[in-house]
């Protein structure tokens, strides 16, 4: 078993590798390899994709990458297990309205605009700790419940337009979208690397899930 983490100059690639190295051991779920090697990504058997800074430069980079072709193909045609990450996640919206409109993937219905807190002294970005309220079950999410804490940072989130979508999410005076999921696509806004034992359990679930 091979699960690839995506190299495209936008993620942060150390910490997320180390995490799923970490419970790849773990969980005998094979190598984990970071990589911007269209042939590696094609033959992995799961795909991870990081991502760190704003929508347009992260998508503009990801469409630019020798990755990216290949990385359609193992989601889309051979529905290769995807988790997207923080911009990762969020680059799986039908588009984004951070600077300019910039169009996503298109895997998962929904925008992603600035965070607009209805308590005016809550401060953007959104940084630090909350708790996951669950609406709905997903295998990624066995063992994790309603209350877990994750840690955030972003001023952007996904507005959902289609509400099965969403897995879970947190709230900062409004709902903030934590968790996206459809078919074989999941994506988190904050980041399970650095989530403590909440977004480990997670990563074991992504590297044992069989959809």
């Amino acid at each position: 078993m091979l699960t690839a983490i995506i190299d495209y100059d936008s993620g942060n690639l150390h910490s997320v590798h180390k995490a799923f190295e970490r419970m790849a051991l773990e969980t005998g779920a094979g190598r984990v390899v970071v990589t911007n090697d269209p042939d590696v990504v094609l033959s992995a058997d799961r795909i991870v994709l990081p991502g760190d800074g704003a929508f347009p430069a992260c998508s503009a980079a990801l469409c630019g990458s020798d990755v990216y072709d290949a990385m359609i193909e193992a989601v889309e045609v051979k529905a290769r297990p995807f988790l997207g990450i923080c911009v990762g996640m969020q680059l799986m919206a039908k588009d984004g309205y951070e600077h300019e409109k910039t169009l996503g993937l298109g895997w998962v219905d929904g925008s992603v605009r600035r965070i607009a807190p209805q308590d005016s002294s809550l401060k953007v970005p959104h940084i630090g700790w909350n708790d996951l309220v669950f609406r709905a079950d997903h295998p990624v999410l066995k063992d994790v419940k309603t209350g877990d804490h994750v840690y955030f940072v972003h001023s952007y989130q996904m507005v959902m337009s289609e509400a099965d979508h969403m897995l879970a999410h947190a709230d900062y005076s409004g709902r903030i979208t934590a968790i996206v999921g459809r078919d074989t696509m999941v994506g988190t806004q904050f980041h399970p690397e650095k989530s403590a034992a909440t977004g480990l359990q997670m990563i074991s679930n992504f590297l044992t899930w069989n959809p």
